[in-house]
């Protein structure tokens, strides 16, 4: 998670700085044609130069957070607010599964080592201890399977297989919602396209006249809230693929360990 944030990271200031860069280049650029012109045309050179002034303003002047504060306005607060709360509670439950899921992420072959120790020196019950004393679901997995030891390896191998389900659907929890908001989030984008384009066949229709003043507040609204949606969907679900991968990745060691515990009970129960 750290790599994939600071990939993101490092993409934006790549961004911004060549936006900057050219920003400048081309403010350089202004400036030296009007240096040029002043030699010829002293009138024509200030106006020049005034003009660059205003749209290095109009390029540059104005923070981000203001002009996203300004689009999400013009959108429309009404069909951008949903879209928002979608984007913000995803990302709410991103956040708790990514810290649910790192903290269920253990080595399995460092605690598998450990058990087998504990049954060779004190026993099951050492190794249940050593079971509570380990977060995760592959420690949960391997108490319940150490808890009927004594009960035969069959009743053992149900207890695991079971157990682990339930622990497979702990680590998927919450992904429902997630895919739910990457969903809602477009669908809600393309609703606000339909009304804004309704609300310019509607001037049209009052005007009786297609001008383009008439459509362009609709058609702005249209656009504005399908690009959002389509944001918020895409932040969602690139973050919902790497929790898709955590899950799997999670699943297939408790699965490895399930096994190596039966092997290890196996020849326990032999000796």
């Amino acid at each position: 998670m750290k790599k994939l944030l600071t990939i993101v990271s490092m993409v934006g200031l790549l961004t911004f700085g060549t936006a900057n860069l050219y920003a400048q280049d081309a403010a350089a650029d202004t400036a030296a044609a009007a240096q040029t012109e002043q030699t010829v045309a002293p009138a024509a050179a200030t106006t020049t130069t005034d003009a660059a002034a205003v749209a290095e303003e109009e390029l540059g002047g104005q923070p981000m957070h203001q002009a996203l504060k300004q689009k999400f306005i013009e959108g429309g607060v009404g069909w951008m607010s949903p879209i928002l709360l979608c984007l913000i509670l995803g990302l709410a439950i991103v956040i708790e599964r990514v810290i649910y899921l790192n903290l269920a992420t253990i080595n399995t072959k460092k605690l598998l080592e450990k058990v087998e120790d504990a049954l060779n020196n004190g026993g099951v019950e050492a190794a249940k201890e050593v079971c509570r004393n380990t977060r995760g679901p592959v420690a949960s997995i391997f108490y319940q399977g150490l808890d009927r030891a004594n009960e035969g390896l069959d009743v053992v191998e149900k207890s695991v297989s079971s157990y682990g389900s339930v622990q497979a659907g702990k680590l998927e929890n919450g992904m429902s919602w997630i895919s739910l908001f990457i969903a809602l989030s477009p669908m809600l984008g393309f609703m606000g396209t339909v009304v804004g384009m309704i609300a310019a066949f509607d001037a049209i229709e009052a005007a009786g006249d297609i001008a383009p003043s008439l459509v362009a507040g609709g058609m702005k609204i249209a656009l504005l809230t399908t690009v959002a949606g389509l944001i918020a969907a895409v932040i969602l679900q690139l973050f919902y693929n790497y929790l898709l991968a955590k899950i799997d990745s999670i699943v297939i060691s408790m699965e490895d360990a399930s096994i190596s515990l039966v092997d290890t009970l196996t020849k326990y129960l032999k000796k």
